[in-house]
């Protein structure tokens, strides 16, 4: 406020000068006066009284409504009025400012969103993946039940079969026909003779050969 008050008594003071000034000037220009101001200034008084009174006239009016602007708006200056703009323009600049962060916010939550979007698809196609690899599983395990089935056969036959390769090393031959039987044979496969009824025949033939 000191500031203020020194500010509006200088620039006060030096309108009023120059209103003297242009009331000098007036009377100069308008009614052939002599300028009677000059002589308070010694060291340029020579120079000035050389100035034309319209010059002087139009020097002084601008000086005069320049200073007296000035003047009023230093004295017309509200520090309330101007704290208040501060306070309102920095206000502005907070509301600004959270409008930014909200707009990023904003954007950083439909990130989000559309991240979470993405996951729930893809929890969706592994869901979906998970339902056919369990249906698949399903259905491989009564295949696997009949390989293991399979198996079992296989075994059983291949038991069968060497079972039959033994028999086959011990066979003996028809009496009739002459090919390789099993021993446990009553008929012949190839010729159909009864071997039960040859005992004697096939003794002999034995001993014979």
């Amino acid at each position: 406020m000191a500031r203020k008050a020194i500010c509006v008594w200088v620039f006060s003071t030096l309108t009023f000068i120059a209103l003297i000034h242009l009331i000098d000037a007036t009377g100069a220009a308008i009614f052939n006066t002599d300028i009677k101001l000059f002589q308070l200034y010694p060291f340029k008084s020579e120079e000035l009284q050389n100035v034309l009174p319209i010059t002087y006239f139009w020097v002084s009016a601008v000086s005069t409504v320049l200073l007296w602007g000035i003047t009023c708006a230093i004295a017309f200056e509200n520090p309330v009025e101007t704290f208040l703009n501060k306070i309102l323009s920095g206000a502005k600049k907070q509301s600004a400012v959270e409008a930014q962060m909200l707009d990023e916010k904003s954007e950083l939550l439909d990130s989000m969103n559309e991240t979470v979007g993405m996951n729930n698809m893809l929890l969706a196609q592994v869901k979906d993946l998970m339902y056919n690899v369990r249906t698949e599983v399903k259905e491989i395990q009564p295949l696997k039940e009949s390989v293991d089935k399979m198996k079992t056969e296989l075994n059983r036959l291949k038991r069968e079969i060497k079972n039959v390769e033994k028999n086959l090393k011990r066979s003996d031959k028809c009496p009739t026909c002459g090919k390789s039987i099993l021993p446990e044979f009553k008929v012949c496969p190839y010729c159909g003779e009864n071997l039960k009824l040859l005992p004697e025949t096939i003794i002999a033939l034995k001993d014979y050969k």
